[in-house]
C-alpha cells in the first residue's frame, strides 16, 4: 500500500506550493488520505507568506484525475463502514475549500478529469486544459449524481448543455470545457512543464495571469454551445419529456442523445435534474 505522502507530493518550489496526485495507474483517482493530504496542505499553504500561489497536476501521461476511488467507495457501501460518507464529507469540504482559496489556485486540467477531478480543478481560479483534455461528470452511468458541485457547475453553463452533460454522463474537450465554465485557458501539453516553472516565480495573481497570458493560445472551437436542440429539449420539466423532445426533434444527435440517458440509472437521471434545477436558485457553492 502506497503511504499518503507518496499519493500525493507535496512540495514548494520557488513561491509555488504544487500538488501532483500520485496514483498514476488509477488515473491518480483520489481516496480519502490524498483528500486529507491536500486539505492539509492548502490551509497550511494558505497562511504561509512564502507560497504564493498552488498549482495541482496528476502524475503520468493518463490525467489528472479520473474521480473517486469507487473500488473503495463500494466496498464501503457493502460492508455499511461509514468509510465512503467520511471520504464524501472531506472531499466536499476540500472543493469548497478551493473554491474561496484566496492565493491563486492553478489546476492542469490535461488528460482525463472526472468527477472528482472537477472537484479539484474547476473550482479553482485558474483552470488550464490542453489538447488532451477530457472533462466529465460521469456518475449517472453507476447510479449516482454529479457531486463535487458539480451540479452548481453544470447549472451555470449556457443554455441546457449542463444538463445534457449530467444526464447523459458525457464529456467534453478543451473548446468546450471553457465554453461552458469548466476551465479558462488552453495551454498546449508539450508547454505544461515551462509554464510550471515560469509559475514558480510568481508573487501573486498578477504573475500568475501574466505566465498564463505567455503561454496560452486559442482553443479549439466549441461544439456543444451551438447545438440548437440541446436547448429546446433539456428545458423540458421532467426527464420524461426530454427523453421524448430528444426522440422527436429529428436530429440525428438528439436521437442518439435520448438512448444514452435511457441507457443510465432511471433514479440517478431524475435525482440530477433536479439537484441542477435547484442548483440554479443557489447563491453559491
Amino acid at each position: 500500500m502506497s503511504t499518503t505522502e507518496e499519493k500525493v507530493l507535496v512540495r514548494v518550489e520557488g513561491r509555488l506550493g504544487r500538488l501532483t496526485l500520485n496514483r498514476p495507474r488509477a488515473i491518480n483517482a483520489l481516496d480519502h488520505d490524498m483528500v486529507t493530504a491536500l486539505r492539509e496542505a492548502l490551509t497550511a499553504w494558505e497562511h504561509d507568506d512564502a507560497v504564493a500561489a498552488v498549482l495541482i497536476d496528476g502524475a503520468g501521461e493518463r490525467g489528472l484525475c479520473a474521480g473517486g476511488d469507487i473500488r473503495a467507495i463500494s466496498a464501503s457501501a457493502r460492508e455499511r463502514d461509514g468509510a465512503a460518507a467520511a471520504f464524501w464529507r472531506d472531499e466536499y469540504l476540500l472543493n469548497e475549500h478551493i473554491s474561496r482559496y484566496p492565493k491563486p489556485y492553478i489546476a492542469f486540467m490535461d488528460g482525463v478529469v472526472m468527477g472528482g477531478g472537477v472537484g479539484v480543478s474547476a473550482h479553482g481560479s485558474v483552470r488550464v486544459v490542453t489538447e488532451r483534455s477530457n472533462v466529465g461528470m460521469p456518475e449517472t452511468t453507476i447510479g449516482f449524481v454529479p457531486d463535487v458541485g458539480g451540479t452548481y457547475l453544470l447549472s451555470r453553463a449556457p443554455g441546457e448543455a449542463g444538463t445534457h452533460l449530467a444526464l447523459t454522463a458525457g464529456s467534453v474537450g478543451a473548446g468546450d470545457a471553457i465554453a461552458l465554465g469548466l476551465a479558462d485557458h488552453y495551454v498546449p501539453a508539450e508547454r505544461l512543464s515551462d509554464l510550471a516553472a515560469a509559475l514558480t516565480e510568481a508573487t501573486g495573481a498578477g504573475d500568475v495571469a501574466e505566465a498564463v497570458g505567455r503561454f496560452a493560445e486559442t482553443a479549439p472551437a466549441p461544439t456543444l454551445t451551438g447545438e440548437r436542440w440541446i436547448d429546446a429539449c433539456y428545458s423540458a420539466a421532467t426527464a420524461e419529456e426530454i427523453v421524448d423532445r430528444l426522440r422527436g426533434h429529428g436530429d440525428p444527435a438528439a436521437a442518439a442523445a435520448a438512448d444514452t440517458v435511457l441507457a443510465k440509472s432511471p433514479t440517478a437521471v431524475k435525482v440530477a435534474l433536479a439537484a441542477l434545477r435547484r442548483a440554479r436558485e443557489l447563491p453559491g457553492l
